[in-house]
């Protein structure tokens, strides 16, 4: 987390309100505040809301993007996975800091390979809120995250509300820092 010293922004930048997920553009010299930096995304109050700006745009903010993740050149289809679900680690809803993962909202993250040799990810999940409005936004993070790793060719992340998500779907880490234990 940072201090909450205001960053004016040195160019315009794309960003999401939350959590109606709806896309603006926040001019340049616009102060923003960090609220949230999980997952390499920012969520900052601006104008008395709260927005998320992407990884990619972090030279808005005066900041370094996150690197890309590195897969070595002999890894296994579960060393592949096992990236697979490190980088869905730092997806983050805007306003919970935690992880999905941990919170519980990925069902499945199954592997396949491609005719060009490349690797195909299926992973299905759910939102803690069926009518959250930043489901698609989290849907496309775990997407790009996934298709990131240097092997994956593509990943299909379909939205499930079956079975509904409920708290005790939280690992023991999140509900201890929820209070929810």
């Amino acid at each position: 987390m940072y201090n909450r010293e205001p960053i004016v922004l040195n160019r315009d930048c794309e960003a999401v309100l939350v959590p109606m997920a709806d896309k603006v553009i926040i001019p340049k010299d616009t102060e923003v505040v960090i609220a949230q930096d999980l997952g390499g995304s920012y969520t900052v109050y601006v104008s008395g809301n709260l927005a998320r700006i992407e990884g990619k745009d972090a030279d808005a903010l005066g900041l370094e993007p996150v690197a890309p993740p590195e897969l070595p050149e002999n890894a296994s289809e579960e060393d592949l996975e096992k990236l697979a679900w490190e980088q869905m680690k730092t997806c983050f809803d805007p306003e919970i800091p935690i992880n999905i993962v941990d919170l519980g909202l990925v069902y499945e993250c199954s592997i396949s390979s491609l005719p060009e040799g490349q690797k195909e990810v299926d992973i299905k999940m759910t939102l803690t809120a069926p009518g959250c409005g930043m489901g698609e936004v989290l849907v496309q993070d775990v997407k790009e995250k996934v298709e990131a790793i240097p092997a994956i060719g593509v990943a299909n992340v379909e939205l499930v509300f079956d079975p509904p998500w409920n708290y005790s779907m939280m690992s023991e880490a999140a509900k201890i820092q929820t209070g929810m234990y």
